[in-house]
């Protein structure tokens, strides 16, 4: 009919303008406003496609997850771009001014996104690639962008971002690890498997179809290097700009001239090389074992060896000089450089090691080279956090309720204290970190930091069916005690450790598990009682006497798949413990005095429809279960029947994972396996805020003890601290001093829920 389309158009244009649909989208808003993200405490570059430096003002870019970190290594101040597609950045790159930032991301139907960096919002975006993208450079006349797509992906394309066209494209024959424009823009020049591509942007300028044309390029002239891996790539600048740098896998430096022949190449002398930057003065290699070169651009040579970071397995507490890095011992292992980068108007080098740590060097005076910023990170999937219990009185290993724990598939246990919670007198801290107060080393082993197969996706580890893990290194669940003084660990071969927190040294060791320890639980001080119990892949439960050098009480064998959750209750002055599992179970137990000692009997047990993967208890004695059907069901500890159940997550897919009350109960927090965080009120059910950056699922949520903030910890190695809005924190502070003042009479029987 005539006009349809007008008519549809309306439609569309009123369905949008409806107040309904602006509501959602402003409540969206909301939601986000509520929470801030103030500290990541991680790196997920992999490579130099992973590392850019602003050229004006110094800043140093990096990816954690699905969050570009913008570190000022002067202040050591973070700020952070937070991609909300939730897709990983692989790679980014800064424009020549500095003002845009342009990233790239893996998943389905990755985009190429143009970020303004003072305001961090995205300004573009760009969605030609089909399965992911290695590499993103900006021409240095800041005309073009160039993305180039993964292995599987294959795509080249040229943008003029200013008009948001693809203007050139061609396809590559195989993988690309690194690109660089030329210093006139004419050209850029890609890198990869037996490969060296010198592609021309000369036809590109004057053309004015509205589709793509196919992008020129010719092979280098690779000669008896012809069946390398070239890794990276860096054209020439000033007096060297005729030139291409590359450098090989095989530890290979070599320079192309401007007829795109090898003109002349150099031996690192390192059995692996993979990363290279440079600057008018110096090509900067980044090697195997810690090792950084620097080689002359005109001749190609050698000028110096940079200093290394620390050793793999070092002390972090006991460093508190620079000579301290320099270990004494001849045996010593260093972690890989895996990227760097030069900041032109600090003369400082960048570089990030393959135990995800970042290390920022002057080397304004090559022959005095110092480090002016370091931090350490963990360099696997994160699985568990805890934090120092808010114990009254002095503490003799100097902790405070501030600090807390993370465990990670790098067989650490690591004991944080932010920065910026410190006071500015505190000079305890090491100086590899100001974040890191220490790192327990599990076994002493030092080879799985190194180990990729470390970096798998801990939505392999996720609870499931009861099927044993197979056989893996790394620390799965921590739990400290209520006083402050153990900290208990359980690993993915179910070995539980106890380490003393004031000497930091192991005081048990005990292989109580078949399979993957998944929680561990100390039973509270109002229960009177000092317990510990391990639940398992195994369907085991362990309880034991933290009083009699732990030692067995009893053994429960009552689930029938994997114990995803354990926890302690005081309930009616009796002690209560509530387990569920992968079995879809919830049991209820009441401890009993007999001549063997405490044993726990079962009082309830519930059988619902879905798996349950966590849960916590609040100061007002229900449990909060974490479903697979992405509902939060609440249950009466006391009579063990469900009271109220409301959606766990906003969106239509995936299961909640983890559930984590704030410390007055007010707020329950949950993790889902879409990656998204939320915060609900547990009395209505209504989400409060809603957080979105880590790029695999949160294996780990917790409150801070003065609930300003919420931690949470991730597969994708990293460690986000988001601040609070402050009407949250005050409204649980409230809550806590109305429990305070009423301590015997806490809602344990109401039936408000």
């Amino acid at each position: 009919m005539p006009g349809d389309g007008f008519t549809f158009k309306s439609r569309i244009r009123n369905l949008l303008r409806s107040p309904s649909i602006r509501h959602k989208k402003n409540r969206k808003e909301s939601l986000t406003s509520k929470v801030t993200l103030e500290k990541v405490l991680g790196i997920t570059a992999s490579g130099n496609s992973g590392l850019a430096c602003d050229p004006r003002s110094g800043l140093v870019a990096y990816p954690a997850g699905c969050v570009v970190v913008l570190l000022n290594a002067k202040k050591n101040r973070q700020h952070h771009i937070i991609n909300t597609s939730r897709k990983t950045i692989t790679a980014l790159s800064f424009s020549p001014d500095g003002k845009h930032l342009v990233t790239g991301e893996s998943g389905h139907l990755p985009a190429v996104r143009l970020w303004d960096v003072a305001e961090q919002r995205q300004v573009s975006e760009l969605q030609r690639h089909q399965y992911g993208v290695s590499c993103v450079a900006f021409s240095p006349n800041s005309k073009y962008i160039v993305s180039v797509g993964n292995q599987h992906d294959m795509m080249v394309n040229v943008w003029a971002w200013k008009k948001d066209v693809v203007v050139a494209a061609n396809k590559v024959s195989s993988q690309v690890t690194g690109v660089s424009f030329s210093e006139d823009s004419s050209y850029f020049v890609t890198v990869g498997n037996r490969h060296v591509k010198f592609w021309y942007l000369d036809h590109c300028k004057a053309n004015k179809a509205s589709a793509p044309v196919p992008l020129l390029g010719r092979s280098g002239l690779l000669g008896d290097l012809r069946n390398n891996f070239f890794c990276d790539v860096a054209c020439g600048r000033g007096s060297a700009s005729d030139s291409t740098f590359c450098i090989t896998s095989s530890g290979v430096l070599c320079e192309f001239n401007s007829k795109r022949t090898l003109d002349k190449w150099v031996d690192l002398r390192t059995g692996v090389a993979q990363s290279l930057s440079l600057s008018e003065d110096l090509v900067f290699c980044g090697c195997s074992d810690g090792t950084v070169r620097a080689f002359s651009p005109v001749d190609l040579c050698f000028i110096c060896t940079l200093p290394r970071p620390h050793h793999l397995g070092s002390d972090a507490s006991a460093l508190r000089e620079a000579s301290n890095l320099f270990p004494t011992m001849t045996d010593a292992r260093y972690p890989d450089t895996i990227a760097v980068t030069f900041d032109p108007v600090s003369q400082w080098l960048s570089c990030v090691y393959s135990d995800h740590s970042v290390y920022v060097w002057d080397v304004t005076d090559i022959s005095r080279v110092e480090k002016v910023h370091s931090a350490l990170y963990h360099a696997a999937c994160v699985g568990d956090l805890e934090m120092f219990p808010d114990v009254r009185g002095e503490f003799a290993a100097g902790l405070s309720s501030g600090v807390f724990l993370s465990c990670s598939a790098d067989n650490t246990i690591r004991l944080w204290r932010p920065s910026d919670w410190t006071h500015a007198r505190d000079h305890s801290q090491n100086i590899l970190s100001k974040d890191l107060l220490n790192i327990i080393y599990i076994d002493g082993n030092t080879s799985t930091l190194l180990d990729p197969e470390c970096l798998t996706n801990m939505n392999a580890d996720r609870p499931g069916d009861g099927q044993t893990a197979e056989s893996r290194t790394g620390i799965r669940t921590i739990c400290v005690s209520p006083d402050g003084k153990h900290l208990a660990s359980g690993d993915r071969s179910g070995v539980l450790r106890v380490h003393d927190l004031s000497s930091m040294e192991e005081i048990l060791k005990v292989e109580a598990h078949d399979a993957e320890i998944l929680c561990l639980e100390y039973s509270k001080p109002e229960t009177g009682l000092k317990l510990l119990a391990s639940s398992s892949r195994d369907r085991l439960i362990h309880v034991l006497n933290a009083e009699d050098d732990y030692s067995l009480l009893q053994t429960l064998d009552e689930h029938s798949s994997s114990i995803t959750a354990v926890r302690f209750a005081a309930d009616e002055n009796k002690v209560k413990m509530i387990s569920c599992g992968a079995d879809k179970s919830i049991y209820f137990r009441t401890a009993h005095q007999t001549d063997r000692g405490t044993e726990f009997r079962r009082s309830h047990h519930m059988v619902m429809k879905t798996t349950l993967y966590d849960m916590g208890v609040d100061p007002t004695c229900h449990a909060a279960v974490g479903c697979q059907d992405r509902s939060i069901r609440i249950f009466n500890i006391s009579n063990g029947k469900q009271e109220k159940l409301y959606k766990g997550s906003l969106s239509e897919d995936g299961s909640v994972l983890r559930v984590q009350f704030d410390p007055s109960g007010q707020y329950v927090a949950t993790s889902s396996s879409d990656k998204n965080i939320s915060i609900f009120d547990f009395d209505s059910g209504e989400c409060v805020a809603t957080m979105d950056g880590h790029s695999e699922i949160v294996t780990g949520l917790k409150f801070t003890n003065d609930c300003r903030h919420l931690i949470s910890v991730s597969g994708d190695s990293c460690i986000f601290v988001w601040r609070l809005a402050a009407e949250l924190t005050i409204s649980m502070r409230e809550r806590l001093r109305q429990l305070r003042q009423n301590p015997n009479t806490p809602p344990c029987n109401s039936s408000s829920l």
